[in-house]
């Protein structure tokens, strides 16, 4: 009998996958041991963001072997968050779970996800305990939450993850939203909802490496300030405004310099290092408001968040 804590509702699984090949089967297999102890009604959606990897054939072979699964190809690499938007598309569940593909994100954990939601939450994710990446892409994750958090006046806790467990109705209002520049623990956090975490142990990735590199991550990273945040507009005002002040102030001091026979400043380095400063503050201010319009820009194109090119046949 399904857990009652649980309810008998279906569970949802979305795995954005990319280059996660050699960790498909053996997460299926774990995926269908957990519900199936628990006499739990599922399906397993996988979505293959164009991996250079066989990541497709794997996706396939696990549909064959469980009809339970259900793949998604998408025409090239839209990245994580498109990916996942894709999967959820296709969920049917009055729960949904989002992971990664390669059993960092443990899949045991979900019946815990689960208890914890049916005590009334709406999101159930994953804090994550010993993580186990890089001392390099950990120190990079504290700082890019330290810099979000600033700027959007929130607070985000980077041991956090977008793994777990979501009611459908949270599920449905993240689906409301298409905006081309998607996070989607972002959306998740700016939504509401009744929300909490409980502590999992991370995994060692053990197949592969994984695919965000420095620059991926930054250009992420830039996406989600920009797509959540207008305070790098109104830092512009407010360093228009400083300066407006400073180079009155000086203007002042020049003019009752000048007035009282002090001696006029000779030299033209003064000049040129504010040149120089103005210009290239002026151009760092451009810059950023064009990334804004740029994003307006993409937007109001109104293209699809992604293309799928093959399902497989029990989608």
């Amino acid at each position: 009998m399904p857990d009652a804590r649980i309810g008998s509702g279906m569970i949802s699984v979305v795995v954005p996958c990319y280059r996660t090949s050699g960790t498909l089967r053996e997460l299926c297999s774990r995926l269908r041991a957990v519900f199936e102890s628990r006499s739990l009604e599922y399906e397993i959606v996988l979505v293959d963001d164009r991996s250079p990897e066989p990541d497709w054939s794997a996706i396939r072979e696990c549909a064959l072997a469980d009809s339970r699964v259900r793949g998604i190809r998408l025409s090239r690499n839209f990245g994580q968050h498109a990916a996942i938007t894709a999967g959820i598309d296709a969920t049917r569940g009055d729960w949904v779970v989002v992971m990664d593909g390669d059993l960092q994100d443990v899949p045991e954990n979900i019946p815990a996800f689960l208890e914890k939601a049916g005590e009334g939450w709406d999101v159930v994710r994953a804090r994550r305990r010993n993580r186990r990446d890089s001392p390099v892409k950990v120190a990079w994750s504290r700082l890019y939450h330290a810099v979000f958090s600033a700027m959007t006046g929130s607070v985000t806790d980077p041991a956090i993850a977008s793994f777990g467990v979501y009611r459908r109705k949270v599920i449905d209002a993240f689906l409301l939203h298409r905006e081309r520049y998607r996070g989607f623990r972002t959306f998740i956090d700016y939504m509401g909802f009744e929300k909490t975490a409980i502590e999992v142990d991370h995994a060692r990735r053990e197949v592969g490496t994984t695919s965000y590199s420095f620059r991926r991550s930054l250009r992420l990273a830039m996406d989600n300030l920009f797509a959540f945040s207008d305070r790098p507009l109104k830092a512009i005002v407010k360093m228009g405004l400083a300066m407006s002040l400073v180079s009155s102030a000086y203007w002042i001091y020049l003019f009752l310099r000048a007035l009282f026979g002090g001696r006029a400043v000779e030299g033209w380095a003064s000049i040129m290092v504010s040149i120089w400063f103005v210009g290239s503050l002026n151009i760092l201010l451009l810059g950023t408001i064009g990334l804004y319009i740029g994003r307006i820009f993409d937007q109001v194109k109104n293209r699809p968040l992604y293309i799928v090119d093959e399902r497989t046949n029990n989608m």
